[in-house]
């Protein structure tokens, strides 16, 4: 019952970020992905524990110092961390915890690779959508339960968020 989440396009130094529904995540350098063949099954990536099951995937660049990882939960806590805060490991470990996950907060629903020149726009399973800044979002440390990020009642939950480059962002990179 596998299936594709995504895929990504790396630069040769990126470091991919793998995360799971159960808060954890792994860090580790690309080269450490064998290159295989497209009827490959591929290579390991995070060991999952029982019932879990991985939601998102990142292609970090760590020379981009205005850059975070950003994690939500089900219940719209999210919040910004530093990657260095994310050891550098082997692939295939059960790596570390990015989200503290309590029955406030619920499951992890999303890591995306966001600066503080993006917005974010984040959807809940009954179609409210919101549209933040990511610079409206605390940077804090990987294993805390983030802040409410969108006021959310009991029986909702949020489906995705989706990282909006602002226009002003990609002109200052041109």
């Amino acid at each position: 019952n596998d299936q594709l989440l995504g895929a990504y396009l790396t630069n040769g130094t990126s470091q991919i970020m793998i995360a799971t529904k159960n808060g954890k995540c792994i860090r580790f350098p690309e080269e450490k992905v064998r290159e295989v063949g497209r009827s490959s099954i591929g290579v390991r990536g995070i060991t999952l524990e029982e019932n879990d099951e991985v939601i998102g995937m990142i292609s970090a660049d760590p020379t981009k110092a205005d850059f975070s990882v950003f994690v939500v939960s089900e219940k719209g806590n999210g919040k910004r961390s530093p990657l260095e805060d994310y050891r550098i490991t082997n692939r295939g470990g059960k790596g570390v915890k990015t989200i503290n996950i309590t029955d406030k907060t619920g499951k992890l629903v999303a890591m995306k690779w966001v600066s503080e020149f993006d917005d974010l726009m984040i959807t809940t399973v009954d179609g409210i959508v919101i549209r933040t800044p990511v610079s409206d979002v605390r940077v804090m440390g990987r294993a805390t339960q983030g802040v409410k990020v969108i006021r959310i009642n009991d029986k909702e939950s949020i489906a995705d968020v989706t990282v909006i480059r602002r226009v002003e962002a990609i002109d200052e990179e041109e």
